[in-house]
């Protein structure tokens, strides 16, 4: 069973960046993909970044419109770790912050649903 768990959260002001690290760990087969997800108070949970294999060998990365061009998204495999680079946070970036993989080709993508596991989520606000 796959276990996520997230770390690098915490209150910045406007402007300011974080870096949010996922470790996996308890697998046996890497996963295909993992992703970075937000939820905010009263609002569905939403994908923000994603990263996953193409049959060549190669990643693929996608960004949601909100975040691309101040987010990025990496993953170094030695260390089963996957990061998010924030820079140029809004107030409007406040959320919990998931981090999710799954095994599945089918899976990869910015649906949450399709996901099988999950951390715990680390809490990011922005506010002056």
């Amino acid at each position: 069973q796959m276990q996520l768990a997230e770390s690098g959260g915490g209150s910045v002001q406007p402007g300011g960046s974080l870096r949010l690290s996922c470790v996996a760990s308890g697998y046996t087969d890497r996963p295909y993909c993992m992703g970075w997800f937000r939820q905010a108070t009263g609002e569905e949970r939403e994908g923000v970044a994603t990263i996953y294999r193409l049959e060549s060998g190669d990643r693929a990365i996608h960004y949601s419109d909100s975040v691309k061009g101040r987010f990025t998204i990496s993953q170094d495999n030695a260390k089963n770790t996957v990061y998010l680079q924030m820079n140029n946070l809004k107030p409007e970036d406040t959320a919990r912050y998931y981090c999710a993989a799954d095994q599945r080709a089918w899976a990869c993508g910015s649906r949450p649903e399709n996901y099988n596991y999950w951390g715990q989520g680390t809490q990011v606000t922005v506010s002056s």
